[in-house]
């Protein structure tokens, strides 16, 4: 699966002017988030949480239960909104764009791969990763070349046809790899993307994402439990009480 052939038939993510190289993908500045709603006291889960994120990092993100590594995630993402704070994707504050403008955002610019796949089980592996392309405005062509070769470069040439129900664990979740990759974003963002998974399936899993990640240059933030994989991406930052800091 590191056949410099299949790779460079995959398009990069990266291929953004060699000056804006240095320039962070994401930026999250003083990030604060409270849930009030039906508690009997609000709670805030960030509390002037910040990063800086670029092109070609890997970075892994800590967080015992609960300390809001996925309300982080989806405010990255342009899934939810901060109470207050800047996110800053290429340098443009989405955080209180329209909705239109964040779909937009979110379709072109952002890749998300989860603990479960969610994989469409009435559609082939192939048309799970055109699927996001289609949604774009990929001609039906396109969309299909590059799903197989996605699919190639990660091992699944020939389970292209079979739908998820056919598919194991592992092989789902690299689909769910490719379809995150489908539209060559310049940011991936994955909450446990092996959580589900047995720790042998889990590490050749993990290994295919990096593989993808790394060839691609794009930049990524994983949350994970497992320290082990953490160690494995360029640095880790740990959320706790609100705040992003270094591990």
């Amino acid at each position: 699966m590191n056949d410099p052939t299949i790779a460079s038939t995959v398009p990069r993510a990266g291929d953004a002017p060699e000056a804006a190289a240095d320039e962070p993908v994401l930026v999250l500045d003083g990030i604060d988030k409270t849930y009030a709603r039906g508690l009997a006291e609000p709670v805030r889960v960030l509390a002037g949480a910040s990063l800086r994120l670029r092109r070609g990092e890997v970075v892994a993100l800590v967080a015992p239960s609960g300390a809001g590594k996925s309300t982080l995630l989806h405010i990255a993402g342009l899934l939810d909104t901060p109470d207050a704070g800047q996110v800053l994707i290429d340098g443009q504050d989405m955080a209180r764009a329209s909705d239109s403008r964040r779909t937009a955002a979110r379709r072109a610019e952002i890749g998300f791969v989860y603990q479960f796949h969610h994989l469409l089980p009435e559609f082939s592996a192939l048309e799970n990763v055109a699927l996001p392309q289609l949604a774009n405005g990929t001609a039906r062509t396109a969309a299909a070349t590059r799903a197989r070769e996605l699919l190639d470069r990660v091992g699944l040439a020939d389970r292209a046809g079979h739908r998820p129900a056919a598919l194991s664990g592992g092989e789902q979740q690299r689909v769910a790899f490719c379809r995150a990759l489908a539209n060559a974003p310049r940011l991936l963002l994955a909450d446990e993307p092996t959580g589900n998974l047995d720790p042998a399936t889990s590490e050749q899993v993990f290994a295919v994402l990096l593989d993808l990640v790394r060839d691609t240059g794009l930049a990524a933030l994983i949350a994970t439990h497992n320290p082990g994989l953490a160690a494995r991406m360029d640095r880790v930052l740990r959320l706790q009480d609100g705040q992003l800091q270094q591990a």
